[in-house]
């Protein structure tokens, strides 16, 4: 009989990266395999109190290392806490599996003997490798923006960007013949908005191409009907997503609404939007006069949100709800949910395509204007919505895009198709789930 195994999942401390590494961590181990799961101090914290994870109950052990920063520090600065993480965490994570390797000693059940770790983290890929542990890259996005990410040196020698990442054409830009071609828009580490942001980005970028080096192999949080065309670019890619759970349980609001009714809005835990951007959106949605749900976060703008809820939601009081956070998944499983105006992140793309709900798209930054061009243009399952000359999406565009997208009979059936093929994906015989069976294998020999 084969030794029991020990994997050892490392997410990026981000909601986005946390969420769907979690997720295979549980699917893992539902096969019999110890997982622990290594988080900063400061997500441990959240996840603990978030999911009860402490009854005894959870199949997973968690362990929390610091990130480096000082108690009192905002962790919302993003570029702090990256820089951070990666000077510090290293050490701590070859001492932990160390550690661990000493108190079973002659338990061998015990040692850590895989590491997977997401890309964006890859310098646990790299410690993995000097100590001899077999290890696997985790990509949360799509395979396309990791096959964009992982030509990065390509597009430099070939004349496209420049060595901080700037496109130097206009021109449609292709990395394969079996790809679709990218616009400058969709350079993963586009962010015009801000010229230091865009090259923090680009470097942060480019780290991941040197950390990929250490994977000998690659999985993602997608599923190979989605993207077809595009998993052979990248040899040892398997797709193992979507990594969602169905969950049919709704809110009370949601119960007292007809099918196909209600606009779900949330732009993730990093979008922010000017005040003018936040009222815009706000006047639009009240003006569409159709049910919605609306989370806000109270970090989402500098916009005086407080005097702003009292009138708004008096005038949106029979058709409109605004929340700090919702059950995203139970939400889109919801039938009263028409559409997902959404920023486009992968995790919430994939749970809106999981669950046939048409997309409103409003990319922030990263991978997210990718994920736009795929849903509006390859998939069809959604529109985006266009800003004025000053950048801003006004009301107007805001009402016509909802009604565009409610009234588009294509884009409803594109999405019933999606729904289906992942659906399928993850089934009995399934691609995810036969190439989930497959890495399973990989680390149980």
């Amino acid at each position: 009989m084969a030794e029991l195994k020990h994997v050892l999942c490392i997410p990026f401390p981000a909601q986005g990266h946390v969420t769907p590494l979690l997720k295979l961590s549980h699917c893992i181990a539902d096969h019999g395999i110890k997982v622990t799961v290594v988080n900063t101090e400061s997500v441990h914290t959240q996840v603990m109190a978030a999911n009860q994870l402490d009854d005894g109950s959870n199949p997973i052990d968690f362990v929390a290392f610091p990130d480096g920063l000082e108690t009192d520090e905002e962790r919302k600065d993003w570029v702090k806490l990256l820089e951070s993480i990666s000077r510090v965490m290293p050490g701590y994570l070859q001492e932990f599996i160390e550690k661990v390797k000493q108190q079973s000693k002659g338990n061998e059940d015990e040692q850590i003997n895989f590491v997977i770790a997401d890309l964006t983290a890859g310098w646990a890929l790299e410690v993995a490798e000097r100590m001899g542990i077999k290890r696997a890259g985790f990509w949360p996005a799509s395979v396309s923006s990791l096959a964009l990410t992982l030509h990065i040196r390509k597009l430099i020698e070939g004349g496209v960007i420049d060595n901080e990442g700037i496109a130097l054409k206009n021109d449609a830009i292709s990395i394969s013949k079996d790809l679709p071609s990218y616009k400058s828009d969709d350079l993963t580490w586009t962010f015009p908005e801000d010229p230091t942001v865009q090259k923090v980005l680009f470097n942060w970028a480019s780290t991941i191409v040197h950390h990929s080096t250490y994977s000998t192999s690659y999985l993602c949080n997608s599923f190979h009907e989605l993207e077809a065309s595009a998993w052979g670019i990248i040899p040892g890619v398997l797709p193992v997503g979507s990594l969602w759970n169905e969950d049919l349980t709704c809110s009370k609001w949601l119960d007292q609404h007809p099918p196909q009714s209600v606009i779900y809005v949330a732009f993730g835990s990093t979008t922010i939007f000017s005040p003018e951007q936040f009222y815009e959106l706000a006047h639009g949605l009240e003006q569409i006069g159709r049910p919605f749900l609306w989370v806000i976060r109270p970090d989402m703008t500098d916009a005086p949100v407080n005097k702003f809820h009292d009138t708004f939601l008096q005038r949106v009081r029979n058709h409109g709800k605004v929340i700090q956070w919702a059950p995203q998944e139970e939400v889109l499983a919801h039938p009263s949910v028409a559409c997902f105006f959404t920023h486009c992140g992968w995790n919430s793309t994939l749970e809106g395509l999981s669950n046939g709900v048409p997309l409103l798209c409003r990319p922030y930054f990263a991978d997210q204007r990718l994920n736009r061009s795929f849903v509006c243009d390859v998939w069809r399952v959604g529109l985006g919505v266009d800003g004025d000359e000053n950048g801003v999406i006004t009301r107007h565009e805001v009402r016509t895009k909802i009604l565009a997208v409610l009234g588009s009979d294509e884009i409803k059936a594109n999405c019933q198709r999606m729904k289906e093929m992942a659906r399928k994906s993850v089934s009995e015989g399934g691609s995810s789930l036969k190439n989930l069976e497959s890495f399973i294998e990989l680390i149980k020999a």
